[in-house]
């Protein structure tokens, strides 16, 4: 049954690229190719025993430099909310920005997950934390804040690579605030949903933005990469994964044919294609962003730094793109419009896109 032209009058929307979410994107090349291997590989062992799995996690250990605990979830919410249970109990807190996922969009995951560990969220009203990043200070704020026992005790500090706004943590910014997690006895957990997009753009070894740095445990996001589904929970710090399998399964988390989300990773991790992906995604952001940066009318909030341009629009020229089929969110930052790129968004997308804005804006 297809769609009818009733539903989408301009048969184009079919067919057009959005920038509301890079989860829109489909399966890349090399990903797919490596799903269709392990399909007709035959018979292998179930819940992540088969070779496709444990050759993935080697190539992340390679990748990574070091020897660390890999484990294989369905989404990011699982991914984060199970992490973040395994390094706290139910009387700790985690402490986070106020437009971190976690705190936003995971419907309470981490606080279910660890039994009710709390989250505590940085003061909203600085510079940094304008741009979604928490800084030294604001850790160490919320630590000496209290120390009694009807307080929550601090347990972790979660960060997110790249930031929910877009910005991305630069290698000095994560070891500062990981050094002042460890001062304080706190583990460093990393939503790494878009974690490629923050190495493209740093250009920096993926070592150096996490184990290196004082990261204990990262989420590695896939999906928005160019998986079908499917994120990596890297523990660097070997002791905290520790009977994380069984929270896996009981979460409903482990996959019995687990080598469908593990084999397209090889397809991410051949030929750097993850960075390449992500570097793609960024240069894309960057086009849109020299395109409508002047347009009279809007207002980008700030530079792009991975692959999401953030601006304010007219509400009238909102509305009119609305209309016009052009699909991207508002509920983040404080009512500004964001604009994703994704892996596969095409220079033409975009500057259909930044004409579109321009129409939109021109006589308001």
């Amino acid at each position: 049954m297809s769609l009818s032209n009733d539903l989408h009058p301009d048969p184009s929307l079919h067919t057009r690229q959005h920038f509301a979410s890079d989860n829109y994107a489909g399966m890349c090349a090399n990903a797919a190719r490596w799903f269709q291997i392990a399909s007709t590989s035959g018979h292998e062992p179930a819940y992540g025993d088969d070779r496709w799995t444990q050759r993935v996690s080697d190539q992340l250990r390679e990748l990574f430099q070091t020897d660390c605990d890999i484990y294989f979830v369905f989404n990011g919410t699982a991914a984060n909310s199970l992490a973040l249970a395994s390094l706290c109990q139910s009387y700790h807190s985690v402490i986070c920005t106020s437009v971190a996922h976690i705190e936003t969009d995971e419907c309470g995951g981490p606080e279910f997950f660890s039994n009710g560990s709390k989250l505590l969220v940085a003061e909203a009203d600085s510079e940094a934390a304008r741009r979604g990043k928490l800084t030294p200070d604001a850790v160490e704020t919320l630590v000496t804040r209290r120390n009694d026992v009807h307080y929550p005790k601090p347990k972790v500090v979660s960060l997110t690579q790249s930031t929910e706004l877009g910005t991305v943590y630069t290698v000095e910014e994560v070891r500062a605030i990981a050094a002042i997690a460890k001062r304080r006895h706190l583990k460093v957990h990393m939503d790494g949903a878009r974690f490629a997009n923050a190495v493209a753009s740093l250009g920096c070894h993926p070592s150096d933005i996490t184990w290196r740095a004082g990261v204990d445990v990262l989420c590695f996001g896939g999906t928005k990469n160019g998986l079908p589904v499917g994120e990596a929970v890297v523990f660097f710090d070997r002791t905290l994964s520790e009977d994380f399998a069984y929270r896996v399964k009981q979460a409903g988390q482990l996959a019995s044919k687990m080598r469908f989300i593990s084999a397209p990773w090889l397809g991410l991790l051949e030929n750097d294609t993850w960075l390449h992906n992500a570097a793609h995604a960024n240069a894309m952001a960057q086009r849109l962003h020299r395109q409508i940066v002047h347009l009279p009318g809007v207002r980008v909030l700030h530079p792009p730094e991975s692959n999401a341009v953030f601006a304010r629009l007219p509400p009238l020229a909102v509305t009119r793109l609305h209309a016009q089929g052009w699909r991207f969110y508002e509920f983040i930052a404080g009512g500004g419009c964001r604009f994703m790129c994704a892996w596969d968004t095409t220079p033409e997308s975009v500057d259909a896109f930044a004409t579109a804005i321009g129409v939109a804006c021109a006589d308001l």
